[in-house]
């Protein structure tokens, strides 16, 4: 087994997002975190509220919320369910991914590593990593801010050895009576009789070193990832634009995204709830083209109604609730897979209709109807067409134009044949459509026809398809 620890050391700051700098995150009167802009300014955490007010008299305080932390960290774990399905909580500010199963999906270990910090950053994290065979060795390292890795349990004693006591958390007590023994490091507890050491400091930090190393069994709870998915974000301020929901929306959707991968199921349709300060709420719906679990994807279409919102009131909380699922099927992938290019069909009718409205974009879909005028349809693109005749279906094995006049087009008739910028010839043989009796004289409606059509190029190199009736040539599309 493999460990990925991350350890969030502005954790009580970072969740909470919309903050302007300089902010810092206060706890019984003295600072607990602040950003660059608070360091900057000389805060520091541990310092009295009112030293840090003297230092920095812009400075945004906020109280801590542990119940808002512990919200936070479980929106983490669900995001985390993009890169492994074995998450644990290391509660109040650290996750535990068990990643030896997920290496070779991802390239090997500094690629998971790498791809994981990616994502925390888009969504404002600091976090710092370690990786070890255990998950006590992995936080220990990670709160230490060693960013290593380490493959085996051989290299755990060397890996520790130099990390301070204070790191594993133990009670003041326990570290004050191991630096009177003159024991500061955990390479030092290491030289000790572990009988000795018992009687001393008691049970539960030599049990925590001996799991650390690995000679003790350290069982973790996984993190469960819920039935429903459905999220709160509190904002620290209210929000009066639209485009300002952006980032606090990007951590809401990482959160399903990753439940997604978790569940091992796909989003169809899910709904942002805007909570207003007036006591009124809103909801903004995303539908997708196609169901899928992509986190960005869902975030530019976000970002797209964002930014044709007006918002009529200001928001201080959001909720996403995902309102379609469906299960993921198994696929098979392809051996020798290529990238794609751009960001595919499904996500470009998602952007169109956001801009140009539900209405403005439509499909092309068959329909059971010998008569080319009357063989397709306008459809939803949501709505899955309904299939055709067989009939219909065999007919696209022949000649079709991409481009059909709204009318047949008339043509001259000469000694030689029909012309068209010149004679035509014809390169196929008749194709005879004899269909329409039943709306013939009907309003709006091609009627009975009898046509025997072709497919004739002229003198220009230009094909076209064209047809006889007892009133002449017409032509009727043009192929590409």
């Amino acid at each position: 087994m493999l460990w990925l620890a991350l350890h969030f050391p502005l954790f009580a700051l970072e969740s909470l997002p919309l903050r302007q700098s300089p902010s810092a995150v206060v706890g019984r009167g003295r600072i607990l975190a602040g950003d660059l802009g608070a360091v900057a300014a000389g805060v520091m955490p541990g310092q009295k509220l009112s030293t840090a007010l003297g230092l920095a008299p812009g400075l945004r305080v906020f109280e801590r919320d542990p119940a808002c932390e512990a919200a936070a960290l479980a929106d983490l774990a669900c995001a985390a369910g993009r890169f492994t399905p074995s998450v644990s909580l290391a509660p109040p500010d650290a996750l535990l991914l068990e990643i030896g199963a997920c290496l070779r999906l991802f390239g090997g270990a500094p690629m998971l590593v790498e791809a994981v910090l990616a994502a925390c950053g888009e969504q404002g994290w600091s976090a710092v990593w370690a990786a070890a065979p255990t998950p006590l060795a992995a936080l220990w390292l990670a709160r230490s801010g060693a960013a290593c890795l380490v493959m085996t349990t051989d290299q755990l004693p060397s890996a520790l050895a130099s990390l301070p006591c204070t790191i594993p958390g133990w009670p003041a007590a326990v570290v004050a009576r191991l630096e009177s023994f003159g024991m500061r490091c955990l390479g030092d507890l290491a030289a000790l009789p572990t009988s000795g050491l018992r009687r001393r400091i008691g049970e539960t930090p030599v049990d925590d070193l001996l799991r650390a190393r690995g000679e003790l069994p350290d069982p973790r709870r996984c993190f469960v990832f819920p039935e429903r998915f459905t999220t709160t974000l509190e904002l620290p301020s209210r929000v009066e634009h639209a485009e300002g929901l952006a980032f606090a929306g990007q951590r809401l959707l990482a959160a399903l995204a990753g439940w997604l991968h978790g569940r091992q199921a796909l989003v169809r349709a899910c709904t942002l709830h805007l909570h207003h300060n007036d006591g009124s709420t809103s909801a903004l719906p995303l539908r997708l083209s196609e169901a899928s679990a992509d986190g960005m994807r869902l975030l530019r279409l976000l970002r797209e109604h964002l930014g044709r919102l007006t918002l009529v009131a200001p928001v201080d909380t959001l909720r996403l609730e995902a309102d379609e699922v469906l299960a993921q099927p198994g696929d098979s992938g392809r051996l020798f897979a290529e990238a794609m290019a751009g960001e595919g069909t499904a996500a470009c009718l998602e952007r169109l209709r956001t801009r140009l409205g539900v209405a403005a974009v439509q499909v092309l879909g068959l329909c059971a109807d010998h008569r080319p005028e009357c063989a397709t349809v306008v459809g939803d693109p949501d709505r899955k067409p309904a299939d055709a005749e067989p009939e219909s279906v065999a007919a696209l094995a022949r000649p079709r134009p991409l481009w059909l006049l709204p009318a047949p087009q008339a043509l001259a008739e000469r000694a030689d044949g029909p012309h068209w910028h010149g004679p035509l010839h014809l390169a196929t043989r008749a194709e005879r459509l004899e269909s329409g009796w039943w709306d013939n004289g009907e309003e709006n409606a091609a009627g009975d026809i009898r046509r025997d059509y072709f497919v004739a190029r002229n003198q220009r190199g230009q094909w076209a398809w064209i047809f006889r009736d007892a009133q002449g040539w017409f032509l009727h599309g043009l192929f590409a």
